[in-house]
């Protein structure tokens, strides 16, 4: 009789940050022989269309503080609770080797269950500062995987850098030479995340235009603009003379980032991710809205290993930014050494480390 295979539980709450990582673990078990639950309650379910369909999808009963009035928010104990109850008489029926939380209110039944139950768990923290619960956690599980390094820890935590998991069209690029600037044809592309899309478009625009005519003259943009800020935006590059392909989304960054001199960007822990690993000069912007300030966390390395600049948005302006744009496309030795400690930053292998993370704490190894 065959063995059956070992069972992996991941539980990751309903946004990009935490649903892409997932996925990569996900993806690289099931080529080893596991058997993968995702464990995660209704918003989350909804974002799970790019897993495998062997997946199995358990929806828990889970809810966070962020949301909802008084009555939502007195429930919040009380929802997470059955939350709990239902994830422990789950994995009594069906025991997993191990249980793998990647951030967000929804593992907290997984992760609070696997621990009643002493199994094997870890968490995942894309960020350079623990999410509020991963914070819970951190001293409550065997590891604490790390997107980001240096990621700040409470005492007693058990840290492994990982690195966070790219797609494969940027592991594609991996090894797309970087072309220093000179008198040639330049590009340089602006990406902003959703929510914090309109500073850069206020200010990059402007910044670009105020170049030199003769660096001007050899510089095309790719910019990522929401669509309430796109034909302001677009309309600005037109009036100067800027070639600039302006959309909402790009579904080729990857290409994109790879044909750049230099990447404009906030410092989300994926961009920083996919900077490192295509390895570009970049400029870095962090959200300055973001839950404890963990972009300026996450841009660090880049910045230390001098990879990229930091400008925090409160010295956001137009002066500044030409300046610093400027000092890249105007220094061709410099922007290469950049992009070779760009590089020197990347973690391609963060699925494999985080695989082998698991494999490590199960002690199980299965073939497929």
């Amino acid at each position: 009789m065959n063995e059956p295979k070992p069972l992996l539980v991941i539980a990751a709450g309903g946004t990009g940050g935490h649903m892409f990582p997932a996925q990569a673990v996900a993806e690289a078990m099931l080529r080893k022989g596991w058997r993968v639950k995702l464990s995660t309650d209704a918003r989350g379910a909804r974002y799970t269309g790019g897993f495998p369909h062997v997946v199995e999808i358990e929806e828990v009963s889970s809810a966070t503080f962020a949301r909802g009035g008084v009555l939502a928010k007195a429930m919040v104990p009380v929802r997470i609770g059955a939350g709990i109850m239902g994830a422990i008489l789950q994995m009594r029926r069906d025991r997993p080797k191990a249980v793998v939380g990647f951030g967000g209110y929804p593992t907290i039944p997984a992760l609070a269950a696997a621990k009643v139950l002493n199994l094997p768990r870890m968490i995942h923290e894309q960020n350079g500062v623990l999410g509020r619960v991963n914070r819970i956690f951190a001293t409550r599980v065997n590891a604490v995987a790390c997107g980001t390094w240096p990621t700040a820890l409470p005492d007693g935590a058990n840290p492994f850098y990982t690195g966070n998991p790219v797609r494969a069209e940027v592991l594609a690029r991996e090894t797309s030479g970087y072309i220093a600037p000179g008198d040639y044809p330049m590009s340089i592309l602006v990406i902003g995340g959703s929510q914090g899309a309109r500073a850069l478009s206020d200010t990059v625009p402007p910044a670009i235009a105020a170049l030199p005519t003769e660096l001007l003259k050899h510089i095309s943009v790719s910019h990522q603009a929401r669509d309430e800020d796109m034909a302001r935006v677009s309309a600005y590059y037109t009036e100067h003379g800027i070639r600039a392909d302006v959309q909402p989304f790009f579904n080729d960054i990857p290409r994109r980032m790879s044909e750049a001199q230099l990447v404009i960007s906030r410092a989300g822990a994926s961009s920083v991710a996919d900077i490192s690993v295509i390895g570009r000069p970049s400029i870095l912007v962090p959200y300055p809205h973001a839950t404890d300030d963990h972009q300026t966390a996450n841009a660090r390395g880049l910045v230390e290993a001098g990879a990229a600049i930091l400008i925090p948005e409160s010295r956001l302006d137009v002066d500044t930014l030409s300046e610093q744009i400027r000092t890249v496309l105007d220094n061709p030795e410099g922007a290469m050494r950049m992009s070779r400690a760009a590089q020197g930053q990347a973690r391609p292998d963060a699925t494999e480390a985080l695989v082998e993370l698991v494999e490590h704490l199960t002690g199980v190894v299965p073939t497929s």
